[in-house]
């Protein structure tokens, strides 16, 4: 193949708006979990499924519509996701006059936890004990718990689930204790530093 075809790297725009090349991750254990691969669509045809770890190598932005897609509203319906995530890029962007995936990379910063518990058997009594949180894991719970936050919202309200999506993203950047995912994180910190 020729490379008068190839499109260069650096001029992929998700959803052909947004660069995702310039984007900053302050917190070092989680930036080698965040991929900003650029793509224009969030949709990888899951050739990552049924390889171990093999998440980390997926866009930011898919996972964060793939963990949208956990929930009981939009299981099984990627492109109406896309599209939710799409207008809460847009609203993002119009509200704060940032890149809205750098929005999302503060909010996944913010939101992901440091120490969780786990439960100890000591005889017939179990003993709460703080243990620190993989990276990996810490990104999950953090995309995880902006997606509840997010369909908690959206559940009987009359604001949009892009609405929804982009306050979420925009508090969870500010580590507002207004946001779901970034208030769930405080309270398992709490939790896991009353049980040292």
């Amino acid at each position: 193949m020729d490379g008068e075809n190839q499109i260069p790297i650096n001029s992929v725009l998700l959803f052909g708006k947004y660069e995702m090349t310039d984007i900053g991750i302050r917190d070092g254990g989680l930036a080698k979990y965040i991929d900003l691969t650029p793509i224009s669509v969030p949709h990888s045809g899951g050739k990552h499924a049924n390889w171990a770890f093999a998440k980390s190598k997926m866009s930011i932005v898919e996972r964060l519509v793939n963990s949208l897609m956990r929930t009981e509203v939009y299981t099984g319906k990627k492109a109406k996701t896309i599209t939710v995530v799409h207008d809460a890029f847009e609203i993002i962007s119009q509200k704060t006059e940032k890149n809205p995936v750098q929005v999302l990379v503060e909010a996944l910063e913010n939101a992901a936890p440091r120490e969780e518990i786990t439960r100890l058997q000591f005889g017939g009594i179990s003993v709460p004990k703080a243990v620190d949180i993989s990276p990996a894991r810490r990104l999950d719970i953090a995309l995880r718990n902006i997606a509840r936050g997010t369909v908690n919202t959206s559940f009987k309200n009359k604001k949009s689930a892009a609405e929804c999506l982009a306050d979420e993203l925009i508090l969870a950047s500010m580590a507002d204790m207004n946001s779901f995912s970034v208030a769930r994180k405080e309270e398992l910190e709490r939790v896991a530093q009353s049980a040292r």
